[in-house]
């Protein structure tokens, strides 16, 4: 694996992370009985999310970013694999970013700050988007380190193939292979 793999896996695992830790507060909002009790827990939890020091901010900005640059690395390569493989997991990651930059940040600030007109009700519809947005953002990321496990599963099995056919027309091309089959 190299270095743009790597970087690949080690941002979406490392957003797959921080969105399952976020995922026992949304299971609890989208899959279950909605309790003043979890409905307060889902404030409180995302609040201390949303009041994070910027240093949190920065890492999670940052690893965004460096998931970018890896599948824009992969895909300069242009190749069948870089085409389908990185190609699809460069739109899912983006569409992953979009859903956290349209959808999350908005809901966090209506939880968080919200603003004179906003009701409760406002409030706990925006905590049941951003769950929702939360649950598609980990399916989208589980979906690009399948297609990241493919396209590796793909390389090694071209290789094998290439490496028998070169094996083949070694023993089909040598002078010492046509005499041993004549006698």
């Amino acid at each position: 694996m190299g270095f743009r793999q790597g970087a690949v896996l080690a941002s979406c695992s490392f957003f797959l992370g921080v969105l399952f830790i976020c995922f026992f507060v949304d299971y609890r909002i989208l899959h279950q009985e909605l309790t003043e009790e979890t409905i307060e827990d889902g404030f409180q939890f995302y609040t201390t999310f949303f009041n994070a020091p910027p240093a949190i901010k920065a890492v999670l900005h940052g690893f965004m970013g460096v998931g970018i640059l890896g599948l824009v690395a992969k895909l300069h390569k242009y190749d069948e694999s870089a085409i389908f493989f990185d190609g699809s997991s460069l739109v899912g990651y983006i569409f992953a970013a979009a859903v956290y930059l349209a959808v999350s940040i908005p809901s966090l600030r209506t939880i968080v700050t919200p603003a004179d007109v906003d009701t409760r009700a406002d409030r706990i519809e925006a905590l049941r988007i951003l769950s929702a947005g939360n649950t598609i953002m980990m399916v989208v990321l589980g979906a690009i380190l399948v297609l990241q496990g493919g396209q590796e599963y793909a390389r090694r099995v071209e290789a094998r193939e290439l490496a028998k056919m070169e094996e083949e027309l070694k023993t089909k091309g040598s002078p010492s292979a046509g005499k041993d089959k004549k006698e």
